[in-house]
């Protein structure tokens, strides 16, 4: 149970609440759909890199424990231990490193958002805080936050239950909401406008940035679970999938759909959500939203360095230098971030995740034979009734 709350805790974050509302304000109910059939596929390339990751990590000089992740298995796919790099782990590396500074710039621009729509605070002053807060827990060595270890879980679990409330109250109006999904996912009304790309493609980009199958994000962090058998992560991380986005993107979805659609007209961003959360529970929706946005954001803002580790050191070396600068470089990205504009703070980050996915799955596609081996031997030792 442990390793799943940790496998699903590195995918709920910020990309739950900006993910859809960035789906949305692009693509449409549609794009939700299109959400949906990310997660489907993912969970199965979620399972086959993590396991490879379980498969090919190695031990840690820097931080302690273990560490690995695409860079790694792409290396020995291509080049086994010749000692010479592998093109293709190099550019997976640097994808995404620049993918991660892209996160950086989303997360503290949501913030600021949601921030200043809550409490007026200009985004100078809320973005000044986060870089502050987020370099003095990064900078240290062994980054993380206790506290939201905790929180992070109970604000997901709140916000579930928030979502349940908003059905409950509107239930009459589901079978509507889903016509619309579906219609606007197929409807003649978007082909026929030139739509039906923005739909499926704003869907993909931001189901894929939520729960990050097939990217290569998650087995960086995957690679260093202590699990008793590889196909245990690959398992836990395929879960986590569903759970991050047929759950919880889903709940983000009912609280937009379930508002008036006339309420929400030509709105974009956390304006969009937070207009949608007034509606439901007045002006402690629009806060309650904020503060959960701070509390994910920060989590995930630890969890992308955390993911970041490994490439680094594949990239630069084993070297603490290189770790503390790319850390100073995500900061920076965070302060730029928190006072640009909603919709180019998202073309860094796509970018980054769009050559990531290209560079994993080329090599996860060939060594997905590995992951199905290990999941073969995990189920014949479960079958012998052996601990695992």
């Amino acid at each position: 149970m442990q390793t799943l709350i940790v496998a699903t805790a590195t995918r709920v974050g910020t990309g739950n609440l900006i993910g859809v509302v960035a789906a949305v304000s692009a693509g449409g109910a549609g794009a939700i759909f299109w959400m949906w059939v990310t997660a489907l596929i993912g969970s199965s390339t979620a399972f086959v890199e993590a396991t490879l990751a379980q498969l090919h990590k190695e031990i840690d000089p820097i931080y302690g424990g273990y560490r690995g992740g695409p860079a790694l298995y792409i290396q020995h796919f291509c080049k086994g231990n010749s000692g010479k790099r592998s093109m293709i782990a190099v550019l997976f590396a640097l994808s995404g490193l620049l993918c991660w500074c892209g996160v950086s710039q989303v997360i503290s621009n949501s913030v600021s958002e949601a921030f200043y729509n809550a409490f007026q605070i200009p985004p100078i002053v809320s973005t000044v805080i986060l870089v502050v807060l987020g370099a003095i827990v990064v900078l240290r060595k062994n980054a993380t936050v206790k506290v939201l270890d905790i929180m992070v879980p109970v604000m997901a679990a709140f916000y579930f239950v928030l979502t349940l409330v908003v059905i409950g109250k509107n239930i009459t109006l589901l079978p509507s909401v889903f016509t619309r999904i579906m219609e606007e996912a197929f409807g003649i009304r978007q082909v026929v406008a030139g739509g039906f790309g923005a739909v499926l493609m704003n869907g993909v980009k931001r189901g894929l940035f939520s729960n990050e199958a097939g990217s290569g994000s998650a087995p960086c962090a995957a690679a260093a679970a202590d699990v008793s058998h590889p196909a245990k992560a690959g398992l836990f991380q395929a879960l986590g999938v569903l759970i991050d986005t047929i759950i919880i993107c889903t709940c983000t979805a009912m609280l937009m759909l379930l508002a008036p659609e006339e309420l929400l007209s030509g709105l974009s961003g956390m304006a969009l959500l937070q207009t949608a959360m007034n509606h439901h529970f007045g002006y402690i929706g629009v806060i309650f939203i904020a503060i959960a946005l701070w509390l994910f954001s920060f989590s995930t803002f630890v969890g992308i360095l955390y993911y970041a580790r490994p490439n680094v050191a594949f990239l630069f070396g084993n070297d603490m230098k290189w770790q503390n600068a790319y850390k100073i470089l995500a900061l920076a990205m965070l302060f730029i971030g928190g006072l640009a504009t909603y919709t180019t703070v998202w073309d860094l980050g796509d970018i980054g995740v769009g050559l990531m996915t290209i560079f994993n799955l080329i090599i996860i596609l060939p060594m997905g034979g590995q992951a199905l081996d290990s999941l073969k031997e995990y189920e014949e030792m479960r079958k012998q009734s052996k601990d695992v």
